[in-house]
């Protein structure tokens, strides 16, 4: 007989979060549980589908040892619907689990946890340190332009290249590109690609506190992200990036500087417009200190907005999907941003007004006449 007792709302929490990595459906049955692991006042708990795995360590109160797998969905709604108060739990030698709290009691069976498989361990010879808010944005601002198709499998993940004491993270789906930079402490060179989806996770685990770093452990196939009290193990997608530098324009013959709350509102009042049976592009028109910025569809009807902008070059129409020429414009949060054309069937560059620390290239569609 195995007994713990643990704080529930901790013991809640750390379940959330360690369940994102656990397997909805797999041939290995013990993936598709959270692996306790108990060692007298420590409970660590994991979960791993063989693409990320995400580990943490409790205080509780016992005086035993064991191990064991638990339904994931089960157990972590069992215990959020748990009174707010310290957790009993008692595991037979049969795996019988009896949880309790107060007058409250669950019995729900376990399994050995003898074919869990290890996650990689860290490896010291490469860390790289990064400030915890820094690293947020610099997924948060790029995630949405990789790939969803498994085409490439490489652009479903993120490209980080760490040279000169500085991080760069892109992303690039073939219609848009996303590429973020910050300078960092790190003497080294190093590149890999993270797959966009666990790269999501981290971030959601990641602190706003500019006091807070993450720890990252560099091995040949995988990366270790450590984040609190939590690692998070990803393997690392093998193959040969798109060479994104190559497409990133140098001139311009268009240079807008807008306020961007207000391009956003105006594209989202298009994209009311626009679903899949209506996928039309928003033709945009740069002229005179004005954006005009249409839309139509047959069966839905269309929309004409305008809104100032200082214009520097010649005028230009330009067709977008609206969907991503939205995308990079919600992900940063300066009052304007600088948006760079240079012809009709060219990539449109949007860059910060001052400095480089982000870059977006969103690919242009051909537009029908009126």
């Amino acid at each position: 007989m195995t007994r713990f007792t643990c704080d529930k709302i901790k013991l809640s929490e750390a379940l959330n979060n360690v369940s994102k990595a656990v397997s909805d459906r797999s041939a290995l049955s013990a993936l598709e549980g959270i692996k306790f692991s108990i060692r007298q006042n420590n409970l660590e708990l994991t979960g791993y589908d063989l693409e990320i795995g995400i580990r943490t360590n409790l205080e509780i109160r016992s005086a035993d040892s064991a191990d064991f797998i638990v339904n994931s969905r089960i157990i972590c709604e069992m215990v959020r619907k748990m009174p707010d108060d310290d957790l009993l739990f008692e595991v037979s030698d049969d795996y019988m689990i009896t949880l309790e709290c107060g007058v409250t009691s669950y019995n729900l069976n376990a399994i050995p946890a003898d074919d869990y498989p290890e996650l990689p361990g860290k490896d010291s010879s490469t860390e790289v340190k990064i400030s915890q808010p820094v690293l947020k944005s610099m997924i948060q601002q790029t995630k949405f332009a990789a790939s969803q198709l498994d085409i490439k499998p490489i652009l479903k993940g993120e490209l980080f290249e760490i040279e000169n004491n500085t991080l760069t993270v892109a992303a690039i789906d073939g219609y848009r590109l996303a590429v973020r930079t910050e300078p960092i402490s790190y003497e080294g060179e190093l590149k890999f690609v993270v797959p966009a989806k666990n790269l999501d996770e981290v971030s959601k685990l990641l602190s706003d506190d500019e006091n807070e770093v993450c720890s990252l452990f560099l091995a040949k196939k995988h990366i270790i992200f450590q984040v609190g009290n939590y690692l998070v193990n990803s393997r690392l997608l093998e193959g040969e990036f798109h060479p994104y530098k190559s497409a990133i324009p140098s001139t311009w013959t268009t240079e807008v500087v807008v306020d961007r709350v207000k391009l956003i509102r105006t594209l989202e009042r298009c994209l009311l417009l626009i679903n899949e049976k209506n996928p039309s592009p928003v033709r945009c028109m740069f002229d005179n200190g004005q954006i005009s910025i249409k839309c139509a569809t047959r069966s839905l009807g269309k929309v004409h907005d305008e809104i100032s902008a200082d214009i520097n070059g010649t005028s230009m129409e330009i067709g977008f999907k609206c969907r991503f020429f939205l995308d990079p414009l919600k992900a940063v949060s300066d009052e304007k941003v600088k948006l760079q054309l240079g012809g009709s069937l060219l990539p449109m560059k949007i860059i910060p007004l001052n400095g480089d620390s982000y870059t977006y290239l969103v690919l242009p569609v051909r537009l029908p006449k009126e």
